[in-house]
């Protein structure tokens, strides 16, 4: 019996023995802690890591070297009194020169013979090297290497946790608007264009996009179209009220939406009273949050980059990076991010009204107009900034940004260096001209255009020449559209192509069948050429398939493009219509007078007609229609203005005309509305013309009723 005492107690020596070894020599901190929460022994490699002595952690509180928690704490607590057996936590602990050191703690639960908690065995590894790490990853994830500032990613999580702050809707699982909330007509192409979602800000998308499709279809705007001669066309965006160039505020237009203004201008007249009064309690007591956003854009940046190298190009962004940045962060609620190339934005998480965003934007521009030192080279800089002020319900995130990226491109469009306030039935427009441009093709393909003719009559004899073709869209939404409404928007796409080719061999069939009725009388088709059916087809061998297959000789057709398009770079313009011109086809450039103006170029040039502008006939349009009975004028001219400018205008006509005939070209004049000013520009020698006194656009039959009243008994 006394020998197996002697040789348990012999175990249990060399046991401890073992133990204190590893608890002395582990590379790791290991640390016994009494049910008061005081450190009983530290091994060398815990005390290491706080910057103490073994001795000196004896009877330490742990709460003196670790930062208490409620939840590691409570759970703590259960391992004291043997309600768990161990924890594993990450820990902050206080270094002794007062630095934190990030560890992993695994605490165990040592107890007696009885199953009663003893004292608490605490392993601490030090994961301070990992921590800055994972640290410095996530900075680098969240912010900008170039210029430091929060990039897009942190950007966008500010902005989700302002509307998640409000419970308002975020894009993390959001329902698309429904269709019902587009006034016009939905794309083929499968997937809703970028902008479809409501306007925020008040009114219905349906209402505004009514008000769009109005404006569209040209209704009490003038409408007047190419060739029509019907007096000036309305303008299709007019809510929006542009700011003078002192800045003294932009003129709210009469939906009270929309300004843009300079560096100078704060104000913001017109803006409609929900967005100014942001801060203000709605009618249901409550203050509801509103959010706010600049979005900037460095004006010619491009062109920094392209002479002066990308170099100097980033040493200037982080120069404005810094500005922006010392000027107008202010913590969570006054966000400064860089969202990409030369864009930043400033986000305002609470915000007070448009006029607080609208003197923020003027102040950012502003900032930007001291100069730059950058390699040797003084910068100077502007900035375009789109402003957006909104409650946060009723919008998103991703709409949020959208219309911010939108007002950004019409403060470009606008001039640059100025700041342009969000308008709703801007943006309105744009999504239908977006609506409409998609819709281009599939509506060529469902035959929704059609070719219109307006007669081209020649001034000295009064009989039909020719009919220009003039193209239509009869939109079952938006009703018949005239080809301002939509021929650029088919230039930009590419639909130009497709819908010109179609026009061309509707017109060529059409002036076959003139032919093939009146043979004498020899009416050529006048159709629009555009430029980018030079550039992204084989316009020639077009044409000629076209004549080949309708059996229209070439001398009956002739294709009008313009200055801009006929004088571009590269020669291909020019090669292309004079191979036309040589299959016997008529080119006449349009609209001249408007351009370049090259008279260099005519005598070069495979032209046979000019057509002028309608601008130069207006006068000869004000000669004829004021006069009165008597002598007296229509409207006072007290000072002589109108008939000098009259005179002047008859004087450049006439100029026209006769250079024109010396070059061996005869010349259409746009827009003749009455018979005083047919005679006035017959007698500046101008062989043809067209404009509502002839004739309206219209059918083919109009143009065959003309040719059948001229012919002889």
């Amino acid at each position: 019996m006394g020998g197996s005492t002697a040789r348990l107690l012999a175990a249990l020596r060399a046991s401890e023995s073992r133990f204190r070894a590893a608890f002395a020599d582990a590379g790791i901190g290991m640390a016994l802690i009494d049910a008061d929460d005081r450190i009983i022994e530290a091994n060398p490699a815990f005390a290491a890591m706080l910057g103490r002595e073994p001795s000196d952690l004896a009877r330490t509180h742990i709460h003196e070297i670790i930062e208490p928690e409620d939840t590691p704490r409570r759970l703590y607590r259960d391992l004291v009194q043997g309600k768990r057996d161990r924890l594993r936590v990450e820990k902050r602990l206080k270094h002794r020169d007062g630095r934190s050191v990030w560890s992993k703690v695994a605490l165990s639960l040592i107890r007696d013979g009885a199953g009663h908690p003893l004292y608490t065995l605490a392993m601490v590894e030090d994961v301070t090297e990992q921590r800055l790490l994972g640290d410095r990853l996530a900075y680098q994830a969240l912010h900008d290497p170039l210029t430091r500032l929060p990039n897009r990613t942190l950007f966008f999580e500010r902005l989700e946790a302002a509307f998640l702050a409000v419970g308002a809707r975020t894009d993390r699982g959001r329902t698309e608007p429904g269709a019902t909330a587009v006034a016009g007509p939905v794309p083929t192409g499968g997937s809703r264009p970028a902008g479809s979602a409501r306007p925020a800000g008040g009114g219905s998308a349906g209402g505004t996009l009514t008000t769009a499709a109005a404006a569209l279809n040209g209704s009490g705007s003038g409408g007047a179209v190419k060739g029509s001669g019907g007096a000036g066309a309305g303008a299709v965006n007019g809510a929006r009220a542009a700011g003078p160039a002192n800045g003294s505020g932009g003129a709210g237009s009469a939906n009270g939406h929309g300004a843009v203004g300079t560096a100078n201008g704060s104000g913001v007249r017109g803006a409609p009273k929900s967005a100014t009064n942001g801060a203000a309690q709605a009618a249901d007591g409550e203050r509801h949050p509103r959010i706010g956003l600049c979005y900037l854009d460095l004006d010619g940046f491009a062109v920094i980059n392209e002479t002066l190298g990308h170099h100097v190009g980033d040493q200037l962004l982080v120069a404005v990076a810094a500005r922006l940045e010392n000027g107008f962060a202010r913590g969570d609620r006054q966000l400064v991010a860089r969202l990409g190339g030369d864009e930043f934005a400033v986000l305002i998480t609470d915000s007070e009204g448009s006029e607080q965003l609208t003197s923020l934007a003027g102040r950012l521009i502003k900032a930007l107009e001291k100069p730059f030192e950058i390699g040797g080279h003084r910068l100077a800089v502007t900035a375009s900034v789109g402003v957006v002020e909104r409650p946060v319900e009723g919008t998103s995130p991703t709409d949020l940004l959208k219309d911010a990226d939108s007002t950004l491109y019409w403060s470009k469009a606008d001039g640059r260096a100025r700041w342009t306030l969000y308008d709703p039935a801007r943006g309105a427009h744009q999504l239908t001209r977006q609506l409409l441009s998609t819709a281009l093709r599939p509506a060529l393909e469902r035959g929704e255009f059609i070719v219109e003719y307006q007669p081209l009559v020649g001034l000295s004899d009064g009989l039909v020449h020719g009919a220009e073709a003039l193209v239509r869209w009869r939109h079952p939404r938006y009703g018949t559209l005239s080809p301002d409404r939509f021929i650029p928007l088919a230039e930009e796409s590419g639909a130009i192509v497709p819908l010109g080719k179609w026009v061309l061999e509707e017109s060529c069939r059409q002036a076959r069948r003139w032919l093939a009725e009146f043979p004498d009388a020899d009416t050529f088709v006048s159709v629009n050429l555009a430029a980018r059916q030079i550039w992204d087809s084989d316009v020639v061998a077009d044409v000629a398939e076209v004549l080949d297959r309708t059996g229209l000789p070439a001398g009956l057709l002739q294709l009008e493009i313009t200055e801009s398009a006929l004088l571009g770079p590269g020669g291909r313009p020019i090669q292309a219509l004079q191979a036309l011109a040589d299959m016997g086809i008529r080119i006449a450039i349009d609209d001249f007078g408007t351009g370049y103006s090259n008279l260099a170029y005519l005598s070069r040039l495979p032209v046979h007609v000019l057509k002028l502008d309608g601008t130069f006939v207006e006068a000869f349009r004000d000669a004829g229609t004021t006069g009165l009975p008597g002598g007296r004028s229509a409207s006072p001219d007290p000072d002589g203005a109108r008939a000098r400018r009259t005179e002047a205008d008859e004087q450049i006509v006439g100029a026209m005309v006769r250079l024109a005939h010396a070059l061996g070209l005869t010349v259409t004049a746009e827009g003749i509305e009455n018979a005083a000013q047919a005679e006035r520009l017959r007698l500046t020698g101008c062989d043809t013309a067209q404009g509502w006194y002839f004739a309206k656009p219209g059918d083919a039959e109009i143009v065959a009723d003309m040719l059948r009243e001229c012919q002889p008994d």
